[in-house]
């Protein structure tokens, strides 16, 4: 993939290509099977994994290679396809 339609890291103002998929939900929003993700560099995996750690939302984190190969329902099919809001959002 070229730099323009890789995937980039949700922290605010990164332009980093992701390399870490952040599975998580909020169990007061959603129901829990229920996974939206958060993509991360390595610079910014630790942050955002304890961002989202600490409110008991986190569930896994996987390479985006192994999330983008899983034959999963929750798997990204576009790479361009809107993303969650990064820490700076609302985690809903």
């Amino acid at each position: 993939m070229s730099d323009q339609t890789s995937p980039i890291c949700s922290a605010k103002g990164c332009r980093t290509p992701a390399v870490w998929v952040l599975a998580w939900n909020n169990p007061k929003l959603h129901t829990p099977e229920r996974r939206k993700t958060w993509l991360a560099c390595e610079e910014h995996r630790e942050h955002l994994s304890q961002f989202l750690g600490v409110r008991g939302f986190l569930k896994d984190v996987v390479t985006l290679a192994a999330w983008e190969s899983a034959e999963s329902p929750q798997a990204p099919r576009d790479p361009q396809a809107p993303r969650s809001p990064g820490p700076a959002g609302d985690p809903s």
